[in-house]
């Protein structure tokens, strides 16, 4: 490997994306991965194994080229299917605008396309079951083992990048070796996550609808669902893991799953043939968000996707975000060509105040999700957003149709516009100045006006 050459660690979603960028810019790229190679090997580890592809991700792998490949091997979602404890349903449509939706997509399938794509070109090279175990900043060292030749390896490369997701190697090699000033939390949900399914139908079908992200709202704790091509569904409970009258710790004998799945998931138990078996086996994960500072070393290293900001996955926007990381990247790559220094320090600049926003967005949809989406006060306000969508679809954007519909807004802006705007509706309706009847222009004035009215106490509050 020569000093010319890029090292990226890591070959999942936001490394392989940033790899095929960089290759078809004619840079040397060498890619090494700790786990096997996954178009040969299963290696989801509880991971989830389908994700919400959205138009931030749409952008990044259309400026990469690729987009035509993807897009087969997704299935629309066009909004929220609510379930209620008695097994009644009702649709929330993501967006007043009728050509808007979510795609749910396999994360396995994608991250192959990506790698098989990367590796089209002959500067670039992918070397799986090499576990980076740090990094010397000083030298821009890797060291790495090889798990296939049980042997330690020493990489020196020009540019280093730290795409090997929350337990990034070379974000902790930053904390550790002091080079730098290096801020890094780490903050856990109370709640872990555990993967389960519905199958599908005998004939290859879905058991359910198909074109929705199924929701089963309980207060401390949800059930989802997300479609997959064969037919099936990734079913996610999201439960404390000890506190309450229902958790991970609680839930340790067949009758008790039974029983509780009988009780608060009654429409799904019918669709889960395998649960107890799935539950008993399947691992807890964990949910957690990460943020640190820098993201770089002196123009020589750089933090990318999860590596530098890990989120919750309750705004769908984990991946979505890395990959619009190596869209902001690349803007600056073409702005200031191999001043690597400059480069990472612009990127830097612009993108830690949006992946700060977006990590904190995706808690409190977390909450919105499990509390909110099935309440009176809620529904109310979604039906009068979506109006207001159908009728001003170039000029009223809701908060979540900011995050996950318009990429020309950035993170930090849709958050602070948007939960200004939440606030407002909550307020007109809650004091009954609004409602289903209101006029349609009226309604967009006094939202417009109770929204920026928010804004400007927050600003002088020193809240933004």
């Amino acid at each position: 490997m020569t000093n010319n050459t890029i090292l990226i660690i890591g070959a999942g979603l936001s490394g392989s994306l940033l790899a095929l960028r960089l290759a078809k810019k004619g840079y040397n790229i060498e890619v090494r991965e700790s786990r096997k190679d996954l178009r040969i090997a299963d290696i989801s580890a509880g991971k989830s194994i389908n994700l919400a592809f959205s138009d931030r991700g749409i952008k990044a792998l259309t400026s990469a080229g690729i987009i035509d490949k993807v897009m087969p091997i997704c299935i629309p979602m066009k909004g929220r299917l609510i379930h209620d404890i008695k097994g009644n349903t009702f649709f929330s449509a993501y967006s007043g605008r009728g050509d808007k939706h979510i795609n749910s997509i396999s994360r396995g399938d994608l991250n192959a396309i990506l790698m098989d794509e990367a590796e089209k070109y002959p500067n670039l090279k992918i070397l799986f079951e090499n576990e980076c175990k740090k990094v010397n900043l000083k030298k821009n060292i890797a060291h790495f083992y090889n798990h296939k030749t049980n042997k330690k390896e020493q990489v020196k490369a020009r540019i280093i990048f730290g795409a090997d997701g929350a337990g990034s190697a070379l974000r902790k090699s930053m904390f550790k070796q002091r080079e730098v000033l290096f801020s890094f939390s780490q903050q856990w949900l109370k709640h872990g996550y555990k993967e389960l399914s519905f199958p599908a139908a005998k004939n290859g079908g879905f058991l359910t609808e198909k074109n929705a992200l199924h929701i089963w709202p309980r207060g401390t704790y949800m059930l989802i669902a997300l479609p997959n091509l064969d037919g099936s569904f990734t079913v996610t409970l999201f439960l404390p893991h000890n506190d309450g009258k229902y958790s991970f710790k609680s839930l340790n004998t067949t009758k008790k799953i039974t029983n509780f799945f009988k009780e608060q998931f009654p429409d799904a138990l019918e669709l889960m043939p395998n649960l107890i078996t799935e539950f008993q086996e399947n691992p807890v994960g964990n949910l957690g968000t990460i943020k640190c500072s820098p993201y770089t070393y002196k123009g020589k290293t750089l933090l990318i996707g999860d590596a530098a900001h890990a989120v919750v996955p309750f705004y769908g926007q984990g991946m979505n975000a890395s990959f619009e990381d190596v869209t902001v990247l690349f803007k600056y790559i073409d702005l200031y060509p191999d001043n690597w220094k400059k480069i990472f320090s612009e990127y830097e600049k612009e993108r830690k105040k949006d992946t700060d926003a977006i990590g904190d967005l995706a808690v409190e949809n977390f909450y919105e999700m499990r509390d909110h989406v099935a309440n009176p006060l809620f529904k109310i306000k979604r039906e009068l957003e979506r109006k207001l969508e159908q009728k001003y679809p170039d000029t009223y954007f809701s908060k979540y149709s900011m995050v996950t519909f318009n990429d020309s807004i950035p993170y930090s802006q849709a958050m602070i516009k948007g939960n200004a705007q939440d606030k407002a509706f909550l307020n007109l309706i809650e004091d009954k100045k609004i409602d289903e009847s209101t006029e349609i222009s009226k309604l967009l004035e006094k939202i417009n006006s109770e929204t920026q009215r928010i804004i400007a106490d927050d600003k002088t509050a020193h809240l933004q």
